[in-house]
């Protein structure tokens, strides 16, 4: 039998994207940005919810969006034209997640530096984006009512490494087969403290409660940062 020779790339991969998420956090952090990145599966209403907290935002605070897509600029347009805020595509060439590097490459072309918040509408899929770190400061997901209250079973580490869940179309609640206290059960048990917030972009239920967290997170965010400069 002929000698096989096995080379674990894996490590490797993860090494190298953790390196550069690292830099791309020092950079954000030195220049005064908080990094939001936003997770979910296809049609579970980024684009939408984004759009609105922007505009609600967007007098209190410098926002930035990228959008992340196989093809296509669609969505990075219509938050471009919904809020009036400057808004990049990323092409990822067919891949389902983008890493570090690719955020790295697109920051090249965005000039954040006067940004106050900068979110990254990362691309519909609940199991790549969730491995691999962005440089994000913070990670936010969405679940909508449609997709099903199974989704932390099937996805745990999704779940896990986010701080916030959006339950996303809260307003159809009474139409789908979705266990609410459930759904919260299973994702507390996984991370037990990520806050989740039931949500709707069309009625505009929840976006308060998030708007807070998110302020109360940039202000905890901006002390601790301070801090460590002053270090």
């Amino acid at each position: 039998m002929g000698n096989v020779r096995v080379i674990e790339i894996r490590e490797s991969v993860f090494a190298d994207n953790d390196a550069t998420s690292k830099a791309i956090r020092e950079k954000m952090s030195a220049q005064g940005t908080l990094f939001l990145n936003v997770m979910s599966g296809p049609g579970s209403g980024k684009t939408t919810l984004l759009s609105a907290l922007i505009n609600r935002m967007k007098e209190q605070l410098r926002i930035g969006e990228m959008d992340v897509d196989i093809e296509t600029s669609l969505d990075a347009q219509r938050v471009a034209d919904l809020t009036g805020v400057e808004s990049i595509q990323i092409h990822n060439c067919g891949l389902c997640h983008i890493d570090a590097d690719m955020v790295s490459r697109a920051l090249l072309e965005y000039d954040t530096e006067n940004l106050d918040l900068l979110i990254l509408e990362n691309i519909g899929n609940l199991v790549c984006p969730a491995e691999f770190d962005t440089g994000a400061h913070k990670n936010v997901m969405l679940l909508s009512v449609p997709e099903g209250d199974d989704k932390p079973l099937k996805y745990p580490l999704m779940f896990q490494v986010c701080q916030c869940l959006l339950i996303n179309k809260i307003d159809v609640l009474p139409y789908f087969d979705f266990d609410l206290e459930e759904c919260k059960k299973r994702v507390l048990k996984l991370n037990p403290d990520m806050k989740i917030i039931p949500i709707s972009a069309r009625t505009g239920e929840g976006m308060d409660e998030w708007i807070d967290w998110l302020k109360e997170e940039t202000s905890s965010w901006n002390e601790s940062n301070e801090k460590g400069v002053k270090e």
